[in-house]
């Protein structure tokens, strides 16, 4: 019992110092992030532009709207909006285009509520606790002129090429530039 203790804590103070030394190795300096960055933004093809209406979960952050629900994200371009429909087809929210001031794509690991369960059982635990899946969320922060309402709303979507295209057309209808991976107002001096 006790060698199988030992063995285990030897075990993990290797792999930790494994992990530490893999992460000391060099940064970039400002000036080579920049110009990898600017030479990424370059040479990356556009994504094919996003279809009118788009399956996403609504997670959050419109004034008023706490629920999670699940739905669709419509371009309005007559109105120049983005609206969230639900699963009827019901307008529940909308973002004014011109009030769009930041948007970006981002993914998160999450572990499955199988996986969470099955980590409870002896001896499939510990490999049902590595199991994780790829979430990707479109992030957009507003701040709306008219009632001076501002927050940061997000939008669950299926993968990464819905993402992306989402995204890019995003930010070409409400004018936004792009400054790495995110897409930003900017302001008129």
């Amino acid at each position: 019992m006790f060698k199988t203790l030992r063995l285990l804590i030897a075990i993990g103070i290797v792999a930790g110092l494994v992990a530490s030394a893999a992460a000391q190795r060099p940064r970039p300096t400002t000036q080579d992030a920049t110009t990898a960055t600017d030479a990424s933004t370059t040479n990356m093809p556009a994504p094919p532009p996003a279809p009118p209406t788009v399956s996403a979960k609504y997670e959050g952050g419109v004034f008023g709207y706490t629920k999670k629900m699940d739905g669709t994200l419509n371009f309005d371009d007559t109105s120049q909006r983005l609206i969230f429909r639900d699963k009827k087809g019901k307008e529940i929210l909308f973002v004014p285009y011109s009030a769009i001031s930041g948007a970006y794509g981002d993914t998160h690991k999450v572990q499955p509520a199988a996986a969470t369960v099955a980590q409870n059982v002896p001896y499939v635990g510990l490999p049902a606790s590595l199991i994780k899946t790829k979430v990707r969320y479109l992030t957009l922060q507003y701040k709306d002129q008219d009632s001076q309402v501002s927050g940061v709303a997000s939008f669950k979507l299926d993968n990464q090429d819905i993402l992306n295209s989402v995204l890019v057309t995003l930010a070409g209808k409400a004018g936004l530039s792009r400054r790495g991976d995110v897409f930003v107002r900017k302001t008129s001096s």
